[in-house]
């Protein structure tokens, strides 16, 4: 007994079945989050050393290279990338994505532990932190005010606004733009200190020892126990000046001074190495990052309630607002997904109804699209998927292939009906014929998707996602077609239904186009090497397309945002950086489209003077007469006018998914072992790109050396003073380099409290080299007398790719430049005007690029190969699976016209519609190789058996072929959010399946009759 006779005779079964589906459909999908892309981990882990004072070559070399070569033995690390600054580094280590996260951190702490020894004694102990590049904030709040001072705002965002912020549902992690920690100062005059013969190391202690709480343990008796405090902390800033110096150079001090004598004690700020505003007003961004897995759009709507909520008691003056959010882009594209799938149902019901001319029929197959599509919410909700671009691009386009199944099952069911059959035989005998074909079918697209196990890099997490939703959702269409349709057709089948004048017309197209059919069939059939060999020309003349096509990873989509990113020259001040960019507010003030502004100068995480980056927020699409690519272009023309900088104007949509690398379509890396010679040849490769005309904002990550004031201690002269290297090296350290001397309790929050020379402004050397320093004999010296205090040029950083040192250029491209074209002329450039020994690697969207389109080409010839053996395992024979598989190569073609017409690109999209062709049009080709088989199997040779099956074959075969066209439609001509990345896909199934369907009714005969046996019956014996 098979499933449609199970269903048949308990219809209750049935039906509850398809309520089942439905019902717990719709609740899985109100479950499931949605986000712009497939949650993946990122196996990524970093390691952050500091070692105060170092420069970066030292730190390479007793620090960095023996972290990497350590940990270039933990299991699965496929890349370690380092970034080194003077007295800090980085070390990010990528692994396999594969890699359980938790487990490498593990890893790499237990590896770090065994060389802890051997890194230098004055370095701090590293610290290690997994990341994931993709965890970006979805959404960023600024804070502004013109009331406040700026202390009194970091303190508010601080406390008022940050931690509320934070215990949203939902939020993982804030970040702050602009925000610096509110610090008590301590500015001495050296004036008075060399007055009063005073050092600053004196001060260092005078706080150390006048300024401390240290636990007094407990004392008890036969009753009663109490805590013992020694309370030596100052309560108030003001109490600071009140503290006595009693001590000079370690000895008394009979004459104590005051410390307000020496130096000036405020509540301020710690030094400011960072600024953000909003629109031009000073303010503190809020970035605010989602929790794994969590829906992004309902955690940004928390996030605005709660904003409401801390908006009703925000002092006046305090403005608290959104500025950029990712979610609308996110939400208004889903919406447009949505609003196509339905669209798409609506157009494959009215399909069904043009070849069926009966309500009720159509009705019967159009239910196959709420029991396929809502029934694979169940399985994505239970797989942790969320709703994102994958998934609902999948069941977009699964709207036109659910039905097929339905369609081939009902239009059998229908022909045995209309041989006089009732309706419950018809139903019985129609399905059971047609229940190998309809499998062969099915199975034939799944197996399209099996090779995605063996794909490499992210390509393959959310390819996974897409291939698993249209599996799910075409096994489905399976069941329901095989349970569901033959139990309607048994108890709600009829003649009585009439058709309408449209209907009328449409049966007589078809009975044209049949009749059609029927008359070249015998010419194919009598002329098979001529019309296999027109169809090889047709399909070798199609591939002239595909120079002609772009080539790009993904295409440009607007999303109403961009990013402007402005550099000034190394060793900038962050003064000088700011004065540019308001130069860069001063054009964007001006420009109408622009909602919101939001720039971060120096960086978000500060010791960055020379950047700044922009968030900028456009007016919705339609609400702008330009778009957001325009726009780029416009806005690229305009500051090239700016002085003092550069900068550079980012299509946020162009970076490569997972967020590595700087998110430029053309990105690679010199490699080497001389710093000299990488940055010659990095120099020399962008003067090269910057000639060809393609490449625009060309950028690179190394930092040119910048004048540095070095302090030079001359041991001599020390010696003989009596002064220590260590002394000076304090001294120097406190006056310019503000260390933290001690800590303040205040408001229930500690600040730092910090040391610094008073109004020291970079072009005071002078006071520098007068600064006095202690010899061992109680003397003050003069710095110069035992230093040489001088400019010289200094290596800022260095970056190390895979244990080399390692330069990272990145380009935009001009617009109508192919991506693919622009990475291969820049490889070439860099090839020829490397210097020997350096090596050229892409990386960023480069390499994404490179390996997402070898995986996807390694898919469609391993998918055609699994193919051909389903078929074959199917059919029983070495031959018929060939014979199906000729209607493949029509579909590229198809494709490849239907893009080229369209001035569509071949993108990720576009190859992921060209491997569901690999699976869509081998449907049609099945249906005619196994009613061709069956007729045969009645007795009757090859040409009779194609004549006969041939056109009954052919309205299911163009019924189910116009149902996928339809339910492409809507997806590939929208005009909503995404829908660039929408219509690649979409036409290149159209083309593919609209070509390959006429191809198919005339090459697959031809072939199949000079392949086929003579007997079926051969290969058995």
């Amino acid at each position: 007994m098979n499933l449609s006779e199970i269903s048949i005779k308990n219809p209750v079964f049935a039906w509850m079945l398809m309520v089942g589906m439905i019902l717990f459909g719709y609740l899985s999908f109100r479950e499931m989050g949605v986000s712009q892309l497939p949650d993946v981990d990122f196996p990524t882990v970093n390691i952050s050393v500091t070692y105060a004072g170092a420069s970066p070559e030292v730190l390479e070399s007793d620090v960095v290279d023996l972290i990497e070569s350590t940990m270039m033995t933990v299991e699965g690390v496929e890349s370690i990338s380092s970034s080194i600054r003077r007295g800090s580094a980085n070390v990010t280590i990528d692994f396999t994505l594969d890699r359980d996260i938790d487990q490498a951190v593990q890893d790499v702490q237990t590896k770090l532990a065994q060389i802890t020894r051997r890194l230098p004694k004055d370095i701090d102990a590293p610290t290690v932190s997994k990341t994931n590049p993709d965890d970006q904030p979805i959404m960023w709040l600024a804070v502004s005010s013109e009331s406040m001072d700026e202390k009194t705002l970091m303190r508010f965002v601080r406390d008022q606004v940050k931690d509320h912020i934070l215990t949203t549902p939902g939020v993982a992690d804030v970040f702050l733009g602009g925000y610096v920690d509110p610090a008590v100062r301590v500015w001495v005059d050296e004036k008075k200190l060399n007055q009063y013969q005073l050092t600053v190391s004196d001060v260092m202690s005078t706080v150390s020892q006048e300024h401390s709480e240290i636990p007094s343990g407990t004392i008890e008796n036969d009753k009663s126990e109490y805590a013992v405090r020694t309370l030596g902390e100052v309560k108030a800033v003001e109490e600071f000046e009140k503290l006595w110096i009693n001590r000079r150079g370690g000895s008394p001090n009979y004459t104590p001074i005051a410390l307000k004598d020496i130096a000036k004690v405020e509540m301020g700020l710690e030094d400011v190495k960072r600024k953000s505003r909003v629109k031009g007003k000073p303010s503190i961004g809020i970035g605010v990052r989602k929790q794994k897995g969590s829906n992004a759009v309902d955690v940004a709507k928390a996030v605005k309630l709660k904003m409401a909520e801390i908006q009703k008691g925000l002092p006046q003056g305090v403005e608290l607002g959104v500025n950029f959010d990712s979610t609308v882009f996110i939400e208004e594209s889903v919406h447009e997904l949505t609003f196509t799938l339905v669209l798409s149902a609506i157009l494959t019901a009215l399909v069904c109804w043009a070849f069926l001319g009966s309500w009720s029929a159509t009705f019967n197959v159009i239910l196959a699209i709420p029991t396929s599509i809502l029934g694979a919410f169940v399985a994505l909700q239970a797989l942790g998927f969320t709703l994102n671009y994958f998934t609902l691009l999948g069941l977009s386009l699964a709207i036109g292939i659910v039905v097929d199944d339905a369609i081939m099952v009902l239009e059998n069911i229908y022909r045995h009906f209309e041989m006089g059959k009732s309706k419950r035989k018809a139903s019985l005998e129609g399905a059971k014929e047609i229940t190998f074909a309809a499998m062969a079918a099915t199975i034939a697209i799944v197996a399209i998707f099996f090779p995605i196990a063996y794909m490499k890099g992210i390509i393959g997490k959310y390819f996974y996602q897409f291939a698993v939703t249209i599996s799910v959702a075409v096994l489905l269409s399976l069941v329901e077609a095989l349970t569901l349709t033959p139990m309607r057709t048994s108890r709600f089948m009829s003649h009585t239904e009439k058709r309408s004048k449209i209907g009328l017309m449409i049966d007589k197209f078809f009975e044209g186009l049949e009749s059609f059919y029927k008359n070249s069939l015998p010419w194919v059939l009598d002329n098979r090497w001529k019309t296999v060999g027109i169809s090889l020309l047709f399909f070798a003349g199609s591939l002239l397309f595909i120079p002609k096509l772009r080539k790009e990873f993904v295409p440009a989509q607007d999303q109403s945002s961009v990013m402007i990113r402005v550099k000034t020259k190394e060793g900038s001040s962050l003064a000088f950086t700011d004065k540019v960019v308001r130069e860069v507010e001063a054009v964007l003030s001006k420009k109408p489209e622009i909602e919101r502004s939001f720039v971060s100068i120096g960086g978000f995480g500060g010791n960055e003077a020379t950047t700044a980056v922009f968030f900028i927020t456009l007016k919705e699409k339609k609400l702008r007469d330009k778009s957001q690519q325009e726009l780029i272009e416009i806005y690229r023309k305009e500051f090239k006018d700016i002085k003092g900088g550069r900068v550079i104007v980012q299509d946020t949509s162009l970076g490569s998914f997972g967020g590595r690398g700087g998110g430029f379509p053309v990105e690679f890396s010199i490699a080497g072992s001389n710093w000299n010679d990488l940055t010659g040849s990095a120099l020399t490769i962008m003067d090269e790109l910057k000639k060809t005309g393609r490449f625009v904002d060309i950028d690179t990550n190394f930092k040119a050396s910048v004048k540095e004031l070095n302090i030079i201690p001359n041991r001599e002269k020390a010696r003989a003073r009596g002064v220590s290297v260590a002394e000076i090296g304090t001294t120097v350290n406190a006056l310019v380099g503000g260390p933290t001397i001690g800590k303040f309790t205040a408001d229930g929050h500690r600040y730092n409290v910090l040391i610094n020379l008073k109004d020291l402004s970079a072009d005071q050397v002078d006071r520098i080299s007068n600064i006095k320093v202690r010899n061992n004999r109680g003397e003050l010296i003069s710095l110069k007398e035992v230093a040489d205090v001088r400019f010289e040029d200094g290596l800022q950083s260095l970056t190390r790719k895979d244990r080399l040192r390692a330069v990272s250029i990145y380009a935009n491209i001009e617009k109508g430049v192919s991506q693919q074209m622009a990475i291969e002329e820049a490889r070439k450039i860099a090839q020829k005007f490397a210097k020997p020994g350096i090596i050229v690697m892409d990386s960023g969207s480069a390499k994404t690029f490179q390996e997402s389109f070898e995986s996807l080409i390694f898919v469609l010839v391993l998918g055609i190969v699994i193919a051909y053996m389903v078929l074959g395992s199917q059919f029983n024979s070495f031959i018929d699976p060939i014979t199906v598989l000729t209607a493949l190569p029509f579909s590229i073609s198809g494709a490849l016209m239907a893009l080229y017409l369209k001035d569509l690109s071949i993108n990720i999209y576009s190859m992921i519609g060209i491997i569901l062709l690999m699976g869509i049009v081998k449907k049609n080709s099945i249906m005619l190789v196994d009613f061709a088989n069956q007729v045969r199997d009645e007795g009757k040779n090859v040409r009779d058996a194609l004549l006969e099956a041939c056109p009954k074959r052919l309205r299911p075969i163009l019924m189910t072929s116009f149902a996928t066209i339809a339910g492409a439609i809507p997806p590939a001509f929208s005009l909503g959010p995404g829908a660039e990345s929408l219509a690649p896909m979409s036409m290149a199934v159209i083309g593919g399946v609209l070509v390959s369907t006429v191809l198919t009714l005339f090459v697959v005969p031809a072939f199949y009759s000079l392949m086929t046996l003579k007997n079926r019956n051969n290969l058995e014996e």
